[in-house]
Formats: structure tokens, sequence, C-alpha cells
């Protein structure tokens, strides 16, 4: 399995999802159930990004592939740092992102947005990406999955 059958980007659907969440905004802008405070967001954004930039550093720390068309080019099985609380952070942090965008727009369709985005991601990227890490790794890889959840 040299490359995933996924068409799609992870970073290209996350640019979806926010492109959906800001046109629900504008086509529903009283809809706003919400008033968090901006601090609030502000740091949800920047554990967001954290995350999911922690994720990237690892992967080059090891020098593996962060190429989400090639899993199979992963020259090491990550397992430490972010990787032992979440395995796919880079994922995680981008679902981190639009919970903080859904709460700056107050609107409540983002919900939607949301759960498509953990189910589009979950079926059509991590679960292929699962099947060649465990192709790859073999019981690395099982003993990994059994002890850090998928998202966190």
């Amino acid at each position: 399995m040299d490359k995933l059958n996924l068409k799609v980007p992870p970073a290209v659907v996350f640019l979806c999802c926010i492109g959906l969440m800001w046109l629900l905004n504008k086509l529903m802008p009283g809809a706003s159930l919400l008033n968090i405070h901006r601090w609030i967001i502000n740091l949800l954004l920047a554990i967001g990004a954290l995350i999911a930039f922690a994720g990237v550093v690892q992967f080059q720390m090891q020098s593996t592939t962060v190429n989400p068309h090639k899993p199979n080019n992963a020259s090491s099985l990550v397992t430490t740092g972010i990787y032992s609380i979440s395995r796919n952070p880079m994922y995680f942090g981008m679902l981190i992102l639009l919970f903080a965008y859904l709460l700056k727009t107050g609107q409540p369709g983002g919900l939607l947005v949301i759960l498509l985005y953990i189910v589009y991601m979950t079926r059509f990227q991590i679960k292929p990406e699962e099947q060649v890490m465990e192709h790859k790794f073999g019981e690395a890889y099982r003993t990994y999955r059994q002890r850090v959840r998928r998202w966190i």
C-alpha cells in the first residue's frame, strides 16, 4: 500500500470546514447562541495550533513523513511526546481550531460541521492510516493503539 486513496488532503478538509462554518454564520448571522470571552477563544486557538505543531515537530525529530498521502513512507513509529496523548495530534489540533471558530461565531450549525469533520477524518484519513501503520509496524503499532486513544 504505497499511498492512501484519499483525494482531499486533511488541510483542505479543515479549510472547507472553516469555510462552511463562515458561510453558515453569514447566512444566519442572528443565530448566534454564545457570548464567549475572546481570551477563551484565543486560548483554544493557541492550544489547537500548538498541538498540531507539536505533532509535526515530533515527526520531523524522528525524520519520518508528515505527508498524509504517503503513510507508508513512515520511517518510524512515533509514540512519545504529544503522541503519547493522541495518535492523531495534527488532526486533533485542527479539531480544536474548528471548535474555537465555532465559539467565535456562536453559530449552532457549526456543531454539525465539526461532527462531519470528525466522521470524515476518521473514516477517510485516520482508519486507512491505521491500516498502513499496522501493516508496517505490526505488534508495536497494535500495542501503541491499545495504549493511546485515536483522538484524545
